[in-house]
């Protein structure tokens, strides 16, 4: 009896691991595509790719498509898309070099004049989606141009800079060691305990909320497992990031950034109705939902981010060119698609995104690493997106 009862436990155990492995392959996929991405290159590349100089480099080159990612997938979640993000993002760095450089403003004030720019950008594009049901390709297809444009005609086609090394700490800044040991950084070092911690309570009390309320969750060994990857994949790249100058300034704000928006997409009701109305707009409006301002608040807030994007994108490379952000939407765009959100709106997670990002980074990287050209790379990285759109495809036609 004993022995029937433990045979059956545990084909229920493994029975139930498949079942909700395949019907969470999108965020398990996510997650073991990038571990596998990285192993490969760390052995191809003879161990370069996690030296804690190249670790602080792929952070330094991928966080302002991170900080664009975050907006583009709520644009992309509410069931629109941006195409002008580069073009905004290489427009508000020729604003502040302009300011900074040639007019001579407080770095303070240049900032928040151009957060403001990007703002209003974002609401003047918004309006015309929200408003006036113009198609959000079109408009920000326009966008792209005027932009661009703008840019040339901001530096007359020439280059602006340099920035003064507080504008560069934007970017290429770090967090100092308070504790004055400098290398390991304890500071780093306590940071990333405090984030793995953070990180393993709130799986743990989210476990807990969905027995309370009967909501189907992983099996707890997946759950373990997941966790023990996750924390010491964090925990091995805060150690490597110790030994070399600590944790960037970029990185926290990555990462605080990651959190706010994780939060707000999918504990608030803001983030709730954002969702329905990428599922269904017509349904979202007619239970009460303002539509037209949801969408609106969507582009105001890429507008934002494009912006910030933007100043940490000039101040890493301590000048703004014309051609700064060219074909960045298209980066910023395949890392939420390849981060799981769905073409049609109302599908995607904050932490896909991100994920997204850093595998199209990576792979960035490893290849340049490699000595790969260019031409090659944009070759392997339109089949990446091509395989996760069809991906995408296929599991809506499975579960449909």
């Amino acid at each position: 009896m004993t022995d029937t009862a433990t045979q059956t436990e545990t084909a229920g155990g493994s029975k139930g691991w498949g079942n909700y492995l395949a019907g969470h392959m999108r965020d398990y996929g996510l997650l073991f595509a990038l571990i596998a991405i990285m192993v490969f290159f760390q052995i191809v590349t003879d161990g370069t790719l996690l030296r804690p100089i190249n670790i602080t480099n792929l952070f330094l080159q991928n966080s302002y498509i991170i900080i664009m990612a975050l907006g583009m997938l709520i644009v992309i979640v509410g069931g629109n898309i941006d195409l002008s993000v580069g073009s905004v993002m290489g427009f508000i760095g020729a604003l502040a070099a302009v300011m900074i450089v040639n007019w001579g403003l407080p770095v303070i004030a240049a900032i928040v004049l151009c957060l403001l720019a990007g703002i209003v950008i974002g609401a003047a594009q918004g309006y015309w989606v929200a408003y006036w049901k113009i198609p959000s390709f079109i408009v920000t297809l326009a966008g792209m141009l005027v932009f661009r444009g703008a840019s040339l005609w901001l530096l007359e086609g020439q280059s602006v800079g340099p920035f003064p090394r507080s504008f560069q700490a934007l970017s290429t800044g770090f967090i100092p060691d308070v504790f004055g040991v400098d290398r390991p950084n304890v500071t780093a070092l306590a940071v990333g305990v405090i984030a793995v911690m953070a990180i393993v309570y709130m799986g743990l009390r989210q476990r807990a909320r969905n027995k309370t309320y009967g909501i189907e969750d992983e099996p707890s060994a997946l759950f373990a497992l997941r966790n023990i990857i996750v924390a010491g994949a964090c925990l091995f790249l805060i150690w490597k990031l110790s030994t070399f100058r600590g944790l960037p300034n970029v990185l926290v704000t990555m990462g605080v950034l990651t959190i706010v928006y994780a939060f707000l997409t999918e504990k608030t009701t803001l983030g709730r109705r954002i969702y329905a109305l990428g599922g269904n707009s017509k349904a979202a409006k007619l239970s009460g939902i303002a539509t037209e301002r949801l969408t609106f608040l969507t582009f105001v807030n890429m507008g934002f981010l494009a912006a910030l994007a933007g100043l940490v994108f000039a101040a890493r490379l301590n000048t703004a060119t014309p051609k700064a952000g060219f074909a960045m939407e298209l980066d910023v765009i395949a890392a939420v698609f390849i981060g799981g959100a769905s073409m049609s709106g109302g599908v995607g997670k904050i932490v896909g995104a991100v994920v997204g990002a850093f595998i199209m980074g990576v792979m960035n990287n490893g290849m340049s690493i490699m000595g790969i050209g260019i031409d090659y790379q944009q070759v392997i990285k339109g089949l990446v997106l091509l395989a996760a759109v069809i991906f995408d495809v296929y599991n809506k036609q499975k579960q449909g």
